[in-house]
């Protein structure tokens, strides 16, 4: 029974953690990841295991018995099982229930981890103290024995950290995850149930394992056009289709398209949202010419719009695109047509990248979103002194961020930080939508010769068509006294940008 039991808490540990690394990913896809989205999951878990530890001592000491303690985790285990099939109905009424009531993102999530996780992670904190109970046969040994066991339940915790993260979710998806950890606790609970018990669990167990091997689930979420769906390393990946060809990509809670694509039959390069004000970038200089353009960067490749619309309208440039999730560039090349030879991938995050790399560049494109946050390493005044570093001496970084019809914290907060850098900023509000567009020089420049480059461009060109976008939109951005500066050392993005997000609900 030692043995068991031993092997049982190990289990229950490695499950835990386990069932947290599955939470994020099954909220990302919703509600997408932020600090206050794990915040919410982590005080959350850590709540439902103070209720179990509190329970499990007092139930220990009632019913001390291994076959009540292996029907406790017997049950968790199928309350695990029931979260692939369940989850999608109730995350998305936590969305779209949570929206008509005006409430945020982080309490939606909050009800959301609440339905799905409150019960299961709760039985499985009972374990540890009623284990304690169980060996516990002097009271001389119960330090030595609740020390021991708390040991092995963590060295469970520390396998469930990883072992979601490098193999499972990658290999399987969250929701077959989730059932294979639901039928490695249900074969671990199995010695200890009453024998007349054993053939009903037995038989839960095959099935189970069945339904976690072969049964089809369909997507994570219910998304029109679906053509392709993966769940990576970093993201939940869709990418979708409509009747025309047009394909987007989409990332975790869908709120965003993150890179669009039009088949040649359209014979289309702009796309008339934001990504076409990239191209308008170098005339900000004084006698710009599409030929002197030498070099382009691009932080959030994605699947490759702005390197496609660089590519065609500046005439093969040498590009660098970073994009810190392999399987997205994947998808890119095989959904997306990003084989540009001029386009050099490079698979790391934005900063470790600018650290490795010795090219200068006449534009940095910065485009990288965990929808919708902005990853608060790419917005920092360090990060743009780098980005300087790297700028020819006419270079230009332009960047993506947001408002709201009444709320511009976000791009000032941005103005104030690149004004700390570089001496010239400008804002454009791309019309009909939340995307600002912020670019700096590394030279003073001036409104004036940025209006009178483009308006000598042929009207009916690519270029032509990007000036008629982006002209009535700029102005000049000054930095605020005393406004916001993002540091590395306080970068508070992501509560600005939830502030921004519940005051829209709250006048929408």
């Amino acid at each position: 029974m030692k043995y068991f039991l031993i092997i049982l808490v190990f289990i229950c540990g490695l499950t835990s953690l386990a069932l947290e690394m599955c939470a994020s990913r099954l909220l990302g896809a919703y509600f997408g990841t932020s600090l206050f989205i794990w915040g919410n999951l982590i005080g959350l878990i850590l709540l439902y295991l103070t209720i179990g530890y509190f329970v499990g001592g007092r139930l220990a000491d009632r019913y001390p018995s291994e076959q009540v303690l292996c029907i406790i985790t017997a049950t968790a285990s199928v309350t695990i099982a029931l979260i692939p099939f369940v989850c999608q109905s109730i995350l998305s009424w936590s969305v779209t229930g949570m929206a008509q009531v005006s409430v945020s993102i982080f309490y939606s999530s909050l009800v959301g981890t609440m339905l799905l996780f409150a019960l299961p992670v709760t039985l499985l904190g009972l374990v540890s103290p009623f284990a304690i109970r169980l060996l516990a046969k002097d009271i001389k040994h119960s330090g030595r024995i609740s020390g021991s066991l708390y040991a092995i339940s963590t060295v469970g915790s520390i396998l469930g950290a990883f072992l979601p993260v490098l193999w499972l979710i990658p290999t399987w998806g969250v929701r077959r995850s989730l059932l294979i950890l639901a039928t490695l606790l249900l074969a671990a609970s199995l010695w200890g149930l009453r024998p007349r018990w054993r053939p009903s669990f037995s038989v839960a167990f095959i099935l189970l394992a069945v339904v976690t091997l072969v049964v089809p689930l369909g997507p994570l979420k219910d998304i029109p056009h679906l053509k392709y769906q993966h769940e990576s390393l970093y993201n939940y990946i869709q990418v979708t289709e409509e009747s025309d060809g047009t394909r987007q990509l989409i990332l975790n809670e869908g709120e965003a398209i993150h890179s669009i694509y039009y088949p040649p039959t359209q014979d289309k390069i702009l796309t008339g949202w934001y990504w076409d004000y990239f191209l308008a970038a170098p005339y900000f200089n004084p006698g710009f010419t599409p030929d002197k353009l030498q070099r382009v960067g691009i932080i959030g490749l994605a699947a490759g719009t702005i390197a496609h619309q660089f590519t065609e309208v500046y005439h093969h440039v040498p590009i660098d695109g970073v994009e810190i999730d392999p399987s997205i560039v994947d998808v890119g090349r095989k959904y997306f047509d990003m084989n540009e030879p001029n386009l050099n991938v490079y698979v790391q995050d934005g900063r470790t990248f600018l650290r490795t790399t010795q090219e200068k560049y006449d534009v940095m494109a910065i485009d990288a979103f965990q929808q919708p946050y902005i990853p608060f390493q790419l917005t920092t005044r360090e990060f743009f002194a780098e980005i300087a570093s790297h700028l020819s001496s006419t270079g230009v970084v332009t960047l993506n961020t947001g408002h709201t019809t009444t709320d511009y914290r976000l791009e000032q907060a941005f103005v104030n930080t690149m004004r700390q850098v570089f001496p010239s900023v400008y804002v454009f509000h791309v019309p009909n939508t939340f995307n600002t567009e912020i670019m700096a020089t590394m030279q003073p420049t001036s409104l004036e010769t940025f209006q009178n480059n483009l308006s000598q461009l042929t009207p009916d060109s690519t270029l032509g068509q990007v000036a008629s976008e982006v002209i009535p939109t700029v102005t000049e951005g000054h930095a605020e006294p005393n406004g916001i500066v993002f540091s590395d050392d306080r970068a508070p993005i992501e509560q600005i940008t939830d502030q921004l997000l519940l005051n829209y609900i709250q006048h929408s």
